[in-house]
């Protein structure tokens, strides 16, 4: 049977971008991150995310999938892109029977940015994990495209995601109530960031305990909280920019003395910690965060 067109595209472009390795090393890219914890998006966030995405060349996709219903998010944030200027813009509403299907890779084609929207981060792990279109997505990003994401589409920014879900507190009144070991659930994200465990809508809804647990159980990731109508504008050279209306907070116990007592609770000296408002810089590899 001879093969469809469409197919046949896909299938080199996937074989070009892929190669024989599919890992991407976030360190190692061109492209550009917008990660934003959620809520409100200044008009300014959005031009600058129109911007990297090469302007009025920019070719862009939303993946809506963290959404209950992705297709109408995704005609939701095509009307949105298309009002801040974006003249190609295009959703891809997925599903495990399509995630990888032929028209699926084929959409990936020239695309110069991509943006996941907010809900259920676990959907998209659920979903992508593992499959031709992560690699593809991935690439893009190596070879120069901006990815963004909010809420949900910032978590799986990162090499450890958290999902949202406790494993020892179960008291759903009083929600991350402590801080200690084995507590909170994550699980692998998409790894665009792995020097760093990213958490969204972070002063907002009080979300201190679950990362400094987690910054706990792994010191040699910092840990970045960000606030709605917030972003961190990931560089290639791994410098990091505020944009927003709100902070950013960035925990850091690479050098702390970490030590925990029996009942699973952290005791710790030492660990820095910063709050960072719009146009402030930090790098995510070096020892120093300011530039």
């Amino acid at each position: 049977m001879i093969k469809s067109i469409h197919y046949i595209v896909a299938t080199i472009f996937l074989s070009i971008l892929v190669g024989n390795n599919g890992n991407v090393l976030s360190n190692n890219s061109k492209g550009h991150l917008i990660i934003i914890g959620g809520g409100n998006r200044p008009d300014y966030m959005m031009e600058k995310i129109f911007e990297l995405a090469g302007g009025n060349n920019a070719n862009f996709l939303i993946i809506p999938n963290a959404s209950s219903d992705p297709v109408e998010t995704g005609k939701y944030y095509m009307e949105q892109f298309s009002e801040s200027g974006m003249k190609k813009v295009d959703y891809l509403a997925l599903t495990p029977e399509t995630v990888d299907a032929s028209e699926s890779l084929e959409k990936m084609v020239g695309v110069t940015g991509v943006f996941f929207s907010g809900g259920d981060q676990s959907r998209l792990t659920d979903l992508m994990t593992g499959t031709k279109l992560l690699e593809v997505l991935r690439t893009l990003y190596k070879e120069g495209a901006v990815i963004s994401g909010t809420s949900a589409g910032a978590a799986i920014m990162s090499e450890i995601m958290i999902t949202g879900n406790e494993l020892i507190s179960l008291d759903t009144t009083y929600a991350f109530g402590s801080i200690q070991a084995g507590n909170i659930e994550h699980v692998p994200g998409f790894a665009l960031v792995d020097e760093a465990i990213i958490d969204q809508h972070h002063i907002r809804r009080m979300r201190h305990n679950r990362l400094i647990s987690l910054v706990m159980e792994n010191p040699h990731l910092i840990g970045i909280g960000i606030d709605e109508g917030t972003a961190i504008w990931v560089k290639p050279n791994r410098s990091c920019e505020v944009i927003g209306e709100s902070a950013v907070l960035i925990y850091d116990a690479r050098e702390a003395e970490i030590t925990k007592a029996k009942n699973g609770q952290f005791h710790c000296r030492g660990m820095k910690f910063d709050i960072l408002l719009h146009g402030d810089t930090f790098n995510l590899t070096s020892a120093e965060y300011f530039e």
